[in-house]
């Protein structure tokens, strides 16, 4: 428990902000650099460099914390399918877009697990490595990067909580829905029954293709311990699936605005407030309510005749 939860307060930190309850955490836990993994089947996004990413001279990281892999430094993003057994298949897809505060990506807790979880209930899932903000290619200035982050992070409150917007992420967020949708056929997934999740900044990412003036935005969407912010929801609103915990350091205690925004816009919401699980619980096993998200979230999709084969 105690390891998870210093997980959890090192990817709050990261957020940009920390409650005061973190505010004697200084250091971030160690990194550790590896060796990037083969992704045989990941898909890039783009052919050639990803618009914007030109001028680019950064190299793609990667590093263990605490035992979990996170990306780092990504300039060229993909997409890798974790597709169900043929027999189960239902025809809805799901982009996963991990969190990590536009910093990194926490692929190991909130991508390929939330993945294959999905695939086993016969959905099509589709793990996003997005585009993040560059960090120091040398392991030592980015560990003094993060602890630095950190210790400013550790002295601002939960009450200056606000969303963070990474273009290229959003950018490869559409692009990812749109790879999808073109390759339907191939994939045996209904273009009309393409949504996404995300958790943190990967919320914040999901909630910005949701936002943006494209018609390749997706058809249904989850936010996983996103900001709860309000916001301006344009004319056409997906069905949204929230979850959150209450001792959430970041957005535990800024309210239900974005729940509220949904309902004005009369779109579909489902919330679920968790008692504990603070931030970044992703797949990690608390023994807490926060534990029984991923099956919550699947039986909205039921409910929704999302696990259900789409109709021929």
């Amino acid at each position: 428990m105690k390891r998870v939860l210093l997980f959890a307060a090192a990817l709050a930190a990261l957020s940009g902000v920390c409650a005061q309850a973190h505010a004697q955490m200084r250091q971030m836990p160690p990194f550790k650099r590896i060796q990037i993994p083969a992704e045989p089947n990941a898909i890039p996004l783009y052919s050639g460099v990803a618009p914007g990413s030109e001028a680019s001279r950064q190299v793609e990281l990667w590093d263990e914390i605490m035992g979990e892999r996170i990306a780092r430094n990504v300039t060229r993003p993909t997409l890798t399918p974790v597709l169900p057994d043929p027999g189960k298949a239902n025809g809805t897809a799901v982009v996963v877009a991990p969190g990590g505060a536009f910093m990194m990506l926490a692929m190991d807790n909130e991508g390929y697990p939330v993945a294959r979880a999905l695939a086993e209930k016969g959905v099509a899932a589709f793990v996003l490595k997005y585009r993040v903000d560059a960090t120091p290619e040398d392991e030592k200035a980015f560990q003094a990067a993060a602890d630095a982050r950190f210790a400013g992070a550790a002295k601002a409150g939960a009450d200056r909580v606000a969303p963070i917007h990474q273009p290229l992420a959003t950018k490869d967020g559409l692009a990812a829905l749109a790879l999808i949708r073109a390759r339907a056929q191939e994939w045996h997934v209904d273009p009309n029954r393409v949504g996404m999740i995300g958790f943190s900044a990967g919320a914040m990412t999901v909630l910005q293709v949701t936002l943006a003036d494209d018609p390749v935005r997706p058809d249904f969407v989850a936010l996983i311990y996103g900001p709860m912010t309000p916001v301006t929801l344009p004319a056409k609103v997906p069905p949204a699936f929230i979850a959150l915990a209450a001792d959430d350091p970041l957005f535990g205690n800024s309210g239900f605005g974005i729940v509220e925004s949904w309902k004005k816009a009369g779109a579909p919401v489902e919330l679920h407030y968790y008692e504990k699980g603070g931030h970044g619980f992703g797949t990690h096993h608390l023994n807490a309510t926060s534990d029984s998200w991923i099956g919550q979230f699947e039986a909205w999709l039921g409910a929704r005749g999302l696990l259900r084969p789409a109709p021929k």
